[in-house]
């Protein structure tokens, strides 16, 4: 299957506005409500995975099911890590993440959609417990992306949740 076209779009703007495309004002998130959002996305997520098409791209241009699923999976387990980083460190640096050249490399098309569920189930209940242990006092922790956008805890968590609710609104669940 061919690679998709990389989004290469600076997506920070959805803290700021309404996102058109999904719906979601991000700046309405509070970090207490993410660990709930996370695991309600859960079923959904299996659902839609469990779909016949789940593997079929809508169009040339566009993931299919499977591969937004598995893309989500890799967005909980990274933002895990972020998070823990700016709870463990002072002002971290995230390492860069490629999600395109992820989905080529880890062959996303090719996965197993029951076996993307199990994992994303998993990842989520990792970052939505993490969610759920953030004191309020560390909201403000700061942590950088490597482009130099810096986030807090609780803007991580807006920008976090946007992109998941976004890729439900993607895959239609």
């Amino acid at each position: 299957m061919r690679a998709i076209e990389p989004d290469t779009k600076d997506w920070t703007w959805v803290l700021r506005e309404r996102c058109p495309q999904c719906g979601l004002d991000s700046s309405a998130v509070t970090v207490l409500e993410v660990g709930d959002l996370v695991r309600a996305s859960v079923p959904r997520w299996r659902a839609a995975l469990a779909r016949p098409d789940a593997r079929t791209r809508p169009d040339p241009a566009t993931w299919s099911v499977l591969e937004y699923g598995a893309h989500v999976r890799d967005v909980f387990r990274i933002f895990d890590e972020r998070l823990a980083l700016v709870l463990e460190r002072d002002a971290p640096t995230f390492a860069n993440w490629d999600q395109d050249a992820t989905a080529v490399a880890e062959r996303y098309d090719e996965q197993d959609p029951a076996v993307v569920a199990d994992e994303l189930a998993a990842a989520a209940r990792a970052i939505a417990d993490r969610f759920d242990a953030v004191p309020a006092a560390a909201h403000g922790r700061r942590g950088l992306r490597s482009n130099g956008s810096e986030f807090t805890v609780t803007t991580l968590a807006q920008y976090f949740w946007h992109d998941v609710a976004h890729h439900l609104h993607d895959v239609r669940a």
